[in-house]
């Protein structure tokens, strides 16, 4: 049952903490459920974790790897949270709502490209060495 909105954020200590993560929680589900995009981004990221740990590379590069794919998940969630805003004020087409929508997926796009930048310096010199050159 959902607790009243002023009760929750009158709440402090650990009672706000669980709130927190029971919200969380219910936001990652149902953004695996409900949203194609996050399914992608977070399957990728199953798969490339794993190969980020057999990968030959210092700490910092391999935090690099993981982080980089944390912000572009990250992102995908901020980027359906607008869409869903958006969507919940009117299904009308509307310039502003597209510019919301448009923006949202151009950091999506950025926080792709910055995570598979990090992957192509840091693991193709790797990968290179492995297979002769």
């Amino acid at each position: 049952m959902i607790e009243n909105g002023d009760d929750v954020k009158r709440s402090g200590g650990f009672r706000h903490f669980m709130n927190a993560c029971k919200n969380s929680y219910a936001g990652f589900r149902d953004g695996l459920i409900q949203e194609m995009a996050i399914r992608q981004i977070f399957g990728a990221f199953l798969v490339l974790l794993p190969i980020s740990l057999l990968l030959p590379v210092s700490k910092v590069e391999h935090l690099l790897l993981v982080v980089s794919m944390m912000q572009a998940l990250l992102v995908e969630f901020l980027n359906s949270a607008i869409e869903s805003v958006v969507d919940r004020i009117s299904l009308e087409r509307h310039p502003l709502s597209k510019h919301a929508k448009d923006f949202g997926s151009v950091a999506t796009g950025i926080a792709l490209l910055i995570s598979a930048l990090c992957w192509i310096v840091i693991s193709g010199p790797v990968i290179l060495r492995a297979f002769g050159k």
